[in-house]
């Protein structure tokens, strides 16, 4: 007897579920390898490599969801799982408040496969370990780095999703990252600073074109010189942040927000709600008329653009906000009726074959402006230069905040000047995206992805990219952190 398909498999829970009654369902077959590699202080401290196969099913009955999943994939296990998702629908059904009901969707036929010019899983292990030696070696040659930390990272997910109205898509997806760290001392104080390639859908050749030997020497510099510099003094300053810093703030007080499960009160209780509720929906002033986030799930080799999301809604393009007023959510066909939509936005995403689709946060943007990095830094007479990540904090419903970096420049009359320590900028997230008064042209345009963003419970890790150019922000309110950032 042949060995049977992943195509069977679906076939076969997709007719347990038809027969059942339901009204829908869908099937997740997903195989996911992953390496990574780390060194820390001259030397190989890790190599994981994992291995992950199992196949998930969502049942929708009577408006009621059921979901089960395994790592067996047989003719066996298959209709067992099938009929236990169709078990816990029937029972979530008889005691639903609320019934669901799915926002329309085309079938869709396809396969999408991501452009990979070096496969990262056949590069050799030894030439990946030489690469992370000889970074690690470079920080540590800058007299005053007493610590030295890189890391290679990458993963294949290869999915099948088929669901009962017909849709099927097979996915190949590949992302790739790297990062390396110099740790400096100085006065019993230690300080670091940090380069990365942040995760993109793309192979090798995103850790090739990162020229980490090259970069090496610059960040052990600026890590000696920001364990040396001197705090920050508490007070009002205008901001210019880079790109690599301006993706988290993005993701935390304007991606998180823009989740239109939360705004309806669904992650209460643990990840939070969203101070965004949909009576604010195309009349409330999230920033200046320069704040335009355009989501887009759409944009080649960003993580979240994988053709079609774990609802098999196809991916999109659309405004979070449109010059400063609040025009869109990220949704799922569950949520998307509830403010009138007659389609999902395509952000249903789930973290492995184990976990449920969940509303996630696209690829949200910060369209770019007229100016260059120099005019925004130009027209400031005291200010701070900000790059990459720090410490961050946000409250429950995504209003009040405050975030670090990774370094700090002093900003006089409009030069920037030495280095600073210890900065923390904190404000409220409207207030805050209102006091925007200039982005970068697209030239500066910069994109940095996250892989590790928790959300749900249990809880799962999402994925995805967020890009902008410099931006400059008035009068924010500055504290010392003291040795936080």
């Amino acid at each position: 007897m042949p060995t049977p398909s992943w195509q069977d498999f679906a076939d076969l829970a997709l007719k347990r579920i038809a027969s059942s009654g339901a009204e829908y369902g869908d099937i997740r077959l997903v195989h996911s390898t992953a390496q990574s590699i780390r060194g820390e202080d001259r030397r190989i401290a890790s190599i994981r490599d994992t291995d992950d196969v199992g196949f998930g099913v969502r049942v929708l009955y009577r408006g009621g969801w059921g979901f089960a999943a395994s790592s067996i994939l047989s003719l066996e296990e298959v209709p067992r799982v099938a009929d236990l998702a169709i078990e816990i629908a029937k029972g979530s059904a008889s005691i639903a408040i609320e019934h669901v009901a799915l926002a329309r969707e085309p079938v869709h036929r396809d396969r999408v496969v991501t452009p990979v010019r070096i496969d990262p899983f056949t590069v050799p292990l030894g030439q990946k370990a030489d690469l992370l030696l000889a970074t690690m070696d470079a920080l540590q040659a800058q007299s005053g780095v007493v610590r030295s930390a890189a890391e290679l990272w990458a993963r294949r997910d290869r999915k099948l999703f088929a669901s009962t109205e017909g849709t099927r898509v097979e996915f190949d997806l590949v992302a790739s990252s790297g990062d390396c760290t110099a740790t400096a001392l100085s006065d019993g104080r230690f300080a670091s600073r940090s380069f990365n390639t942040p995760p993109l859908r793309r192979g090798y050749e995103l850790i090739e074109e990162a020229e980490f030997l090259k970069q090496a020497p610059r960040v052990a510099r600026e890590a000696v010189e920001k364990v040396q510099a001197p705090a920050v003094d508490a007070g009002a300053y205008d901001l210019v942040l880079d790109p690599e810093h301006l993706s988290l703030t993005m993701h935390e007080s304007c991606g998180h927000p823009s989740e239109l499960d939360r705004a309806l009160g669904y992650e209460a209780n643990y990840a939070g709600t969203s101070f965004l509720t949909t009576d604010k929906l195309g009349t409330f002033r999230y920033g200046s008329t320069h704040v335009t986030l355009v989501a887009d799930n759409t944009e080649p080799e960003t993580l979240a653009a994988t053709g079609y999301d774990d609802d098999g809604v196809a991916c999109q393009k659309w405004d979070i906000v449109r010059e400063g007023i609040f025009t869109g959510y990220c949704t799922n066909r569950e949520v998307a009726p509830k403010i009138g939509a007659a389609r999902s936005r395509g952000s249903n995403r789930a973290d492995s074959w184990g976990s449920v689709p969940i509303v996630r946060i696209a690829n949200i943007g910060l369209e770019p402006g007229q100016a260059t990095v120099e005019q925004l830094i130009a027209d400031v007479r005291r200010g701070i230069y900000i790059e990459g990540h720090g410490s961050y904090s946000i409250d429950q419903r995504r209003y009040n905040f405050q975030f670090g970096g990774d370094a700090f420049w002093l900003i006089e009359n409009g030069k920037r000047t030495h280095m600073l320590r210890d900065v923390i900028y904190h404000g409220i997230t409207p207030e805050f995206w209102n006091r925007c008064d200039g982005v970068a042209d697209r030239s500066h345009r910069q994109r940095y992805g996250f892989i590790t963003c928790g959300k749900g419970q249990p809880g799962q890790s999402g994925w995805m990219t967020h890009a902008a150019s410099h931006a400059r922000f008035r009068n924010i309110q500055v504290i010392r952190g003291e040795g936080r950032a």
